[in-house]
């Protein structure tokens, strides 16, 4: 054993001083060196650094039962350094899940095991979200504290009332996100919320020292943050430390100084134990320093048995906890929050309101219908959380009524604001969806998904329900210009797997569109409103066409000789162009499209109705070209943008770009020319 490995072994506690400990922490680094060794791929090191950390708030403070892992009260738990997979998945099989059996870490990083290479939010066994992009998790984590506070103040301490705890690195440390999230949950004193951070000093290019050297602990004290340092091998500097974060009025990081990689003879405390196998014979030495005489994945009975007995000891907590539910009056209600199905209870509304759309047929933005949606949503809805990256005036998602979320108020409200702070807002949202019992949605400009991005993707790929409400999504903005007007964006968005995006014409599929959006639970939406006003042109019907993605919005007077395909504020360009065409008898189709994702999700025969005839095709979209092709072909015409956007009043950019009327009518004509 190297003198650095023999001073770190000094700090581990004897059994005398903590029974049980240091053999339960042994199994998770055990096992974690193990699977990656099998696997020949993964990260040991941190598993093995926070093992320790792990065993101490596992066996005595997390609040969870193994054998209910969606009870809804329990403690949320966040491997915000998903890297170290091992580290969870070691942690949920020791303490009994089901579905995660020993055989399942021997198949760690292998196609459809429970043990991907980083963790994928699975609740039936543990997994409370996915990490491994840094600084999401953490991130997330805020979410969930600020979901738990929310509930807490509606349904009171007997149904809702536990902590949120995460094990970060210094990588998501590193990432800006981290500031944006953990600076709003020291502002909104989300005390429920304990951060354990591994401060290992490593990174995969070596020390730290190479490109970090923020001061932490100051830094989270500026954020008004509890902040303490201990020493992440000693158990009972762990245990105090985490008794009294529990007590904090404010959020809590505990910094944990660790040895990446603990107990291996030569590459403790080196990046070299950070993101590979530690190999055969490093794997002895540990064995040897960590007195583990034992063969790969096996556990000795006893020290299994203390770890079940570990997975259950929030048992009779929860049955009280389940007591307590069964007879509050609110059982009903508290249950459906969690259910997540909202659509009996909007459908009336979102009914009401396209009735009213259609009738008064308003000039308004989309971005002022959707305000106006809002107002009925909101109210129906005690669960829809809605926030804004400091432009709420703009993106019209706050309306007259409920509070504002903040501290002093109990977290009494359905309005968070987030600040300058996109990145962190989709993240948080994130953790927000998938605690449960709150639907999140937040606004912003179309331009800035750009910084939401990584998060928005997140969300895709978790199958969470989290809506974006994207505003100024075009050059029709107009004079802020080019920095600000958003042109690639609906095309980068729209090749995000599972997400959907909706653009909506007028206040009538802007409802729609909230529908669609609200009872989609098995993904993220996004909603592209315009700045400017647009006329309203669909009439009253029970059906949600907007839900087949792309219908007819007008139809030709006979067979279609021309169709024009077009989403949002360019609806109106191709009706203007439509009735000119019809004019001169040629015989032209509107088709509106709010949703591309949605109208190829279609049956094969409704899209042979829309797009399989011999018309001239033309796409009509404020954007780049890219995300259309599938409805032109080779043949087809595209009017849109090729580059960026200037700085002028909107009608002058359109009639600039070549987005006009003038424009479809003689592409048109162009196209039948050739015909």
């Amino acid at each position: 054993m190297t003198k650095q490995a023999a001073t770190a072994m000094k700090n581990v506690p004897s059994s005398q001083t903590q029974p049980g400990i240091r053999d339960m922490a042994n199994a998770i680094r055990a096992l974690s060196m193990d699977a990656v060794e099998k696997a020949n791929s993964g990260h040991p090191g941190m598993p093995m650094g926070m093992a320790d950390v792990a065993a101490v708030l596992f066996s005595k403070y997390l609040k969870f039962d193994a054998q209910t892992p969606d009870w809804h009260d329990r403690d949320r738990f966040v491997l915000s350094a998903g890297h170290g997979s091992m580290l969870l998945y070691s942690l949920l099989y020791l303490t009994g899940y089901e579905k995660m059996p020993l055989e399942e870490l021997k198949k760690f990083r292998q196609l459809h095991s429970r043990t991907p290479g980083h963790p994928e939010v699975d609740h039936t066994c543990g997994i409370e979200t996915t990490t491994g992009p840094l600084g999401q998790g953490i991130s997330n984590a805020v979410g969930m504290a600020l979901a738990e506070r929310i509930l807490n103040n509606r349904f009171g301490s007997d149904l809702i009332d536990h902590y949120t705890y995460v094990i970060a690195s210094d990588g998501d440390l590193m990432e800006g996100i981290s500031h944006e999230s953990c600076a709003l949950a020291g502002h909104l004193k989300l005390a429920h919320l304990i951060v354990l951070y591994d401060d290992n000093g490593i990174t995969i290019d070596g020390p730290t020292t190479l490109s970090y050297s923020d001061d932490v602990p100051k830094r989270f004290e500026s954020y008004g943050w509890d902040v303490q340092v201990i020493d992440g091998h000693d158990t009972a500097q762990i245990d105090r430390a985490i008794a009294r974060a529990q007590t904090s009025p404010t959020p809590s990081l505990i910094c944990c100084k660790t040895h990446i990689g603990f107990g291996a003879p030569t590459k403790q405390g080196k990046s070299s134990s950070h993101g590979s196998p530690l190999g055969e014979k490093e794997i002895a030495g540990a064995r040897q320093n960590l007195n583990w005489p034992h063969a790969p994945f096996e556990i000795p009975a006893e020290i299994l048995a203390t770890w079940r007995q570990a997975g259950q000891r929030s048992r009779p907590e929860r049955l009280a906890w389940q007591k307590r539910l069964d007879e509050n009056r609110v059982k009903d209600e508290f249950l459906k929050v969690f259910e997540a199905n909202v659509s009996q209870q909007i459908a009336p509304l979102i009914q009401d309101l396209k009735k009213s759309f259609a009738t008064e047929k308003p000039k308004l933005a989309t971005r002022q219908t959707s305000g106006k949606v809002l107002e009925k949503l909101v109210a129906a809805l005690p669960s829809l959380i809605g926030g804004s990256a400091d432009l709420t005036p703009s993106n019209n998602t706050k309306v007259e009524g409920p509070e504002a979320i903040t501290a002093g108020n109990h977290y009494n409200g359905q309005y968070v604001f987030y600040g300058v702070r996109e990145h962190g807002m989709a993240a948080i949202m994130n953790g927000m969806a998938l605690h449960g019992g709150v639907i999140p949605y937040s606004g912003t400009f179309l331009t800035f998904s750009d910084y939401c991005r990584p998060a928005i993707r997140l969300a895709a790929l978790m199958k969470q329900r989290v809506v974006h409400v994207m505003t100024h999504d075009s050059i029709g903005l107009g004079e802020d210009g080019p920095t600000h007007q958003p042109v690639e964006h609906l095309s980068a968005l729209r090749v995000i797997p599972n997400l959907l995006v909706l653009r909506p014409c007028d206040g009538v599929e802007t409802a729609e569109c909230w529908e669609i959006a609200l009872n989609r639970i098995t993904g993220p939406s996004l909603l592209a409103l315009t700045r400017q006003g647009l006329p309203t042109y669909r009439e009253d019907g029970r059906e949600n066409r907007s839900a087949r993605g792309a219908y007819v919005l007008a139809d030709s007077s006979g067979e279609p000789q021309v169709t024009l395909l077009a989403t949002g504020s360019e609806v109106e360009v191709a009706m203007a162009a439509r009735d000119a065409l019809e004019k001169d008898g040629v015989k032209t189709r509107v088709v509106s499209v709010p949703s591309i994702e949605l109208f190829f999700a279609q049956d094969s025969e409704y899209q042979q109705g829309l797009l399989c005839n011999k018309s001239v095709k033309i796409a009509i979209e404020a954007g780049v070209r890219q995300c259309w092709d599938r409805f032109l072909g080779s043949h087809g015409t595209f009017i849109g943008m090729t580059g960026f956007g200037e700085s002028a009043p909107y009608k002058d950019l359109y009639n600039h770009f070549g987005i006009t009327k003038d424009a479809v009518i003689a592409a048109a004509r162009k196209g039948l020319s050739k015909a």
